[in-house]
């Protein structure tokens, strides 16, 4: 017989804030078919399919922040020094502690009986009796905060912290070596492997050291947090983070340049490979857990589950024409916007928006950049008489006319060599005089490089320099042509002849030069190419003409159309299909920035919107916590609905915390379910009961607690 399951939708809206919503901290599973998710106020998701479907468990409060599996055992660390310890069914649960109230970040086991875990204050404690009693393990620790503790066996560990700490032992946790890393950053999971260790943290940070070999800090190309590391060796990696990337090192891409497509739009903070096949992957945002049957092929979410989308309209309004958004440089959680002369920034990832300044020359901006070399430092393209690139030194309080041609009416003739940021890039229409026009002092002047030299170039629309290579500039004109360049605009050739009236957005990828992306005006295909340019094919045609784009910044997976109209088109994997996300929209997509998969702002030409997305979670609940306030009395509640069939819920209060059973029996005293049993606090729970596999009949249910026992009768009518 099992327990009784009934069906809840867990509704989760996520604004992408800087705050994370009740979700998952940590997931672990040591057969790959029963996994246990944690995380905050008591929450516990556990599959025992595999991840298919999940059922929550509602009965504990405690923030917890890592769960480790051995063999049939389970434990789990909480923020006040906690320990529980269950089993695959997450029953019973029994409480231990370190005798300390401080947060234990992170736990491991290595068999049934040792296991250590670390948390704040350089703490390490190891247990040599599978967690019933702990002992501090920490000499050679300085007072810092440890994230992560990983084994590879009895005797050789890894603890890593904040400000780049990472700790070994070779003696089973007796004494510890520090080690010296080259970073500051917040280490944030650890991991050993047999032939190596790996550990991740804030900032894109990626650290590695072979078994006899030197850390090695990888060049992973994105500021994003990456949070979890997970693996059978260390060729064999896989880590996440950010707004929901999944990276990985097969085949040599030691900068984890293998991306693994998946379905999550939100932090990662937990990844878990059970081998190469099986994995699993939690976000702290919402309880959508995603799994990988096939090594990261492709992931997915729990059956059952559905995702939504919904435009949110932001308070930057105003004639918004070109591309002008841009992030700040130094600062990930900050991007800019400007909306005809006035300039807005956010710090808090586009929730909220203050305007900053004026620009004084012109009337609607078409390109707008803070310099990464200085940023109080704008350069800018804005229409005017004729039309500018205008620039400012102290933070938009006065401007100046670097140069003055006209460009395209719809485009975005600006554009920054992200290579070197001191280099900016100029296409005004092709006229007599004019050219693509090169600043290399940041904006402060601009010279000719050489004449189009193609009498076909009409007003460019958009320019984009290839990452790593500077001299291959893209061009997307109004005749729909794009045209390359390899020596950095002396000479230019036709790579996709015209197909419609212009190309007015392109975009890149620093994880792979080869893939480009462009939108046509006139419909609404996407051109992509994977040879650097040299050739494109459509891989989306929908109706209305597309305007805006850009690739993800940090998952080239990632890429969002705008539309001439209240349309955006996305892809989640690699432009395999793209699908309409319209909901809240209105005004045309004239921008578009991503800067991580969690966070997507639309430039609309009316107002700034930003992408907000809800799961719909189907579980299923065993137990629940109803209330945490403390009752009066011991009672068991009369089921309901009495009679049943066949599903039923059983209401109970403890006035003190303690140990419970609540065991249903048939009529003549055989006991036939446990449905509850373990440690509880004081509080109010409810449970849910399946009898579909009974006869019907009258049962009894019994609530044992501290020696006070009650019981009730029901009945199953089929």
């Amino acid at each position: 017989m099992k327990a009784k399951i009934i069906s809840i939708v867990v509704i989760l809206f996520l604004s992408n804030s800087l705050l994370f919503a009740a979700g998952f901290n940590s997931i672990h599973t040591s057969d790959g078919v029963n996994v246990i998710a944690v995380g905050n106020d008591g929450l516990i998701f556990r599959t025992a399919n595999g991840g298919n479907s999940w059922a929550s468990y509602l009965y504990l409060t405690a923030d917890m922040k890592s769960v480790f599996s051995f063999g049939n055992n389970v434990w789990i660390a909480t923020e006040n020094g906690d320990i529980y310890k269950t089993g695959k069914t997450v029953s019973p649960i029994v409480t231990y502690s370190t005798g300390e109230s401080f947060t234990i970040n992170s736990i491991c086991f290595i068999s049934d009986n040792t296991g250590f875990l670390c948390g704040d204050g350089g703490r390490i404690y190891k247990s040599i009796n599978g967690g019933v009693n702990w002992d501090l393990s920490n000499t050679g620790i300085a007072n810092v905060k440890l994230n992560s503790i990983s084994f590879l066996d009895e005797m050789k560990g890894v603890a890593a912290g904040d400000n780049g700490t990472i700790y070994l032992t070779e003696n089973g946790g007796v004494t510890w070596t520090e080690q010296t890393t080259g970073t500051v950053r917040n280490l944030l999971k650890a991991k050993y492997f047999i032939d190596g260790i790996i550990v991740v943290g804030e900032y894109g940070t990626i650290i590695s050291k072979t078994t006899s070999g030197s850390w090695t800090l990888i060049n992973t190309r994105t500021d994003s947090d990456i949070r979890s590391v997970t693996g059978t060796e260390i060729n064999k990696a896989r880590v996440c983070g950010g707004g929901g990337f999944i990276r990985n090192n097969l085949n040599n891409r030691t900068n984890f340049f293998n991306f693994e497509k998946n379905p999550m739009l939100a932090n990662l903070v937990d990844i878990f490979y059970y081998n190469d096949n099986a994995g699993f992957a939690v976000s702290s945002l919402n309880n959508a857990i995603i799994r990988t049957t096939n090594g990261g092929f492709n992931w997915e979410l729990p059956s059952g589950t559905s995702t939504s989308f919904n435009w949110v309209q932001k308070s930057p309004n105003g004639s918004g024409i070109g591309n002008n958004l841009c992030m700040h440089p130094k600062n990930r959680n900050s991007a800019y916007v400007v909306y005809g002369n006035k300039v807005y920034v956010s710090r808090d990832r586009g929730e909220s928006w203050t305007q900053i300044a004026t620009i004084s020359i012109g009337s609607r901006a078409h390109s707008f950049y803070v310099s990464p070399v200085d940023t109080n430092i704008w350069v800018c393209a804005i229409e005017s008489s004729p039309d500018k690139v205008v620039r400012t030194t102290n933070y938009g309080a006065t401007w100046s006319t670097i140069i003055s041609y006209d460009f395209s009416t719809y485009g975005q003739p600006l554009e920054m060599d992200q290579n070197n940021p001191s280099v900016f890039y100029y296409a005004p229409t092709n006229t007599s005089g004019t050219g693509l026009f090169k600043s290399t002092d940041n904006g402060a002047t601009f010279n000719l490089v050489a004449p189009y030299g193609i009498s076909s170039v009409g007003s460019p629309c958009d320019l984009i320099v290839m990452w790593d290579s500077s001299d291959v500039i893209f061009m997307g004109d109004d005749g729909a042509e794009i045209y390359k360049t390899t020596n950095g605009g002396l000479n230019w050739s036709i790579v996709k002849p015209g197909t419609s009236s212009e190309i007015p957005s392109m975009c890149n990828s620093v994880f792979d030069q080869s893939i480009c992306y462009a939108t046509t005006w006139g419909n609404t295909q996407v051109y992509r190419t994977m040879n650097h340019g040299d050739a494109w094919s459509i891989v989306s045609n929908n109706s209305g003409s597309g305007w805006g784009s850009d690739l993800c910044h940090e998952d080239p997976d990632v890429v969002l159309t705008g539309n001439y109209g209240s349309q955006a088109y996305l892809t989640t994997n690699g432009g395999a299909n793209f699908f309409n996300i319209n909901t809240g929209l209105s005004g045309a997509g004239a921008g578009i920035m991503v800067p991580d998969r969690g966070w997507m702002l639309n430039m609309q030409t009316g107002s700034l919107f930003k992408l907000n997305i809800v799961y719909s979670v189907v579980t299923s609940a065993n137990e629940n916590l109803l209330s945490t306030a403390v009752p009066g009395d011991f009672e068991l509640y009369q089921n309901y609905p009495n009679p049943f069939n066949p599903e039923t819920k059983i209401k109970f209060s403890l006035p003190n915390s303690g140990n419970i059973t609540l065991k249903v029996y048939n009529g003549i005293g055989k006991e036939v379910e446990t449905l509850s049993e373990g440690f509880r606090n004081a509080g109010t729970y409810e449970v849910s009961f399946d009898a579909s596999s009974l006869s019907s009949g009258v049962y009894f249910y019994t609530l044992t607690a501290d020696g006070v026992k009650q019981t009730k009768k029901f009945m199953l009518l089929k």
